[in-house]
């Protein structure tokens, strides 16, 4: 790639991409530490926190509750992806409503999930975020740490 950098990523910039997108993959550590990746419908709050619901009994749910360290990819078929790291944990009480009402704005066609006692609301504080832009002729990296 002979892209250059910009200034440094936004939490703006990562949240209007999540929304632009709103599906990516997120990957988590199974039980021999070996990555697990699922597929999945992504939201973001207005703090920058990536957002999704899960399965109580998820392989996803139980590994992020051993080990909360969390990589999700967003994008990829225009050639520009968003990478991030991150802290995913379960929020309950309040939390757990501020994020569910992020996912359900973004999903309402999901919101009657959101009151199964089967699912869980997962948050992902992201620690580090690259966005990278691979197309021939726009060739771009943007990164920047946490946490916001």
């Amino acid at each position: 790639m002979t892209g250059h950098r910009e200034a440094p990523l936004d939490r703006d910039s990562v949240m209007a991409f999540i929304r632009k997108h709103g599906d990516g993959v997120l990957s988590t550590l199974g039980p021999d530490d070996s990555p697990q990746s699922a597929y999945l419908t992504l939201a973001v709050t207005d703090r920058g926190e990536i957002v999704l619901d899960a399965r109580e009994a998820s392989r996803k749910v139980a590994n992020l509750r051993r080990d909360g360290r969390v990589a999700v990819v967003v994008g990829g078929r225009d050639g520009v992806t968003l990478q991030a790291e991150g802290l995913a944990d379960i929020p309950a009480g309040d939390e757990r409503q501020r994020c569910a009402d992020a996912y359900r704005d973004a999903f309402p066609q999901f919101a009657s999930s959101l009151q199964d006692p089967a699912i869980v609301v997962v948050r992902v504080r992201i620690l580090w975020a690259r966005l990278g832009d691979f197309r021939p002729s726009t060739a771009l990296l943007r990164e920047t740490s946490g946490p916001w």
